[in-house]
């Protein structure tokens, strides 16, 4: 029985995550892997890209609506895009109703009752709410569904600090569920050094900068016809990174337990490239002592 490489996108909100997905995962399916998606974030935007849909019709929300998950078939909630990928969106709760993460365990037991995962998959990807890891947004590292996490991160300091949170939460898990971190994916903001200082922190929690992808306006044009760069202009520079991040995946094997720096450590980093200096307040909000 082939094994089926389960990877899943984590990384701060807002800092491109499930579009930096949904362009590698074109480029996947350009090369003819067979993939599905599952997206674990209630905004149900993982799949909206490789559907050319707004958003596309949750697990959670058809539950509701017939009664509750049994009453669901896996053609309801699974639907095919762009070159035959497999999409599906776990969904969640209303706002201020309930926990969001159980949409994400909801839909994966879902998904393995009615049999999702075939032999034909060569890829599962998970796209994760921001830089959650607790509770049902843990799943995918917590139940070992996710043996590979790319964190997609910036120069910026947030998206670093997002990223040194998501290595604890793989730490804490990579014993019990044998998930590994398989890199962090630079999606370039235009920060003074940028390249260096995600090379850097890479470095420090043990993996690789698998790929630095440029900041390029055809990303924004493409996602306003709700198209993958891959689809809307396949001879670009952009489309070329996307599939040059998607073969290193594919032929990636540095999966690694990785070592999060304490926050003195991180703070001491974005000093050193000058990302906040010594008179600045500290990312935990209390000012440095004189």
């Amino acid at each position: 029985m082939k094994k089926i490489r389960q990877i899943a996108f984590y990384g701060k909100g807002g800092i491109g995550k499930s579009t930096t997905s949904q362009n590698t995962i074109a480029a996947l399916a350009e090369m003819g892997k067979k993939i599905m998606i599952v997206g674990c974030d209630p905004k149900a935007d993982s799949t909206r890209l490789i559907l050319h849909s707004k958003a596309q019709a949750t697990i959670m929300e058809l539950a509701s609506k017939r009664g509750s998950v049994e009453d669901l078939e896996l053609d309801d909630v699974l639907k095919c895009g762009y070159l035959g990928i497999k999409c599906v969106e776990s969904g969640g709760p209303e706002p201020g109703v309930g926990c969001a993460g159980r949409g994400v365990i909801t839909a994966i037991n879902f998904l393995e009752e009615e049999g999702a995962y075939d032999d034909e998959l060569d890829f599962v990807s998970y796209d994760v709410l921001g830089d959650v890891v607790c509770g049902g947004f843990a799943m995918p590292i917590r139940e070992g569904k996710a043996q590979e996490i790319y964190i997609v991160a910036s120069g910026e300091m947030m998206a670093m600090y997002a990223a040194n949170n998501i290595s604890k939460g793989i730490l804490k898990y990579a014993n019990s569920g044998g998930v590994r971190l398989a890199g962090i994916i630079c999606n370039e903001r235009k920060t003074d050094r940028e390249y260096e200082l995600i090379e850097a922190l890479a470095e420090r929690l043990g993996t690789q900068m698998i790929h630095f992808v440029p900041r390029d306006n055809v990303v924004q044009r493409a996602e306003l016809r709700r198209m993958t760069v891959i689809e809307y202009d396949g001879s670009c520079n952009q489309a070329d990174e996307y599939r040059a991040l998607a073969k290193k995946i594919v032929d990636n094997k540095k999966l690694v337990i990785p070592k999060p720096l304490e926050m003195e450590e991180l703070e001491s980093l974005l000093m050193e490239f000058g990302i906040i200096d010594e008179e600045a307040e500290s990312m935990v909000g209390k000012p440095k002592s004189a």
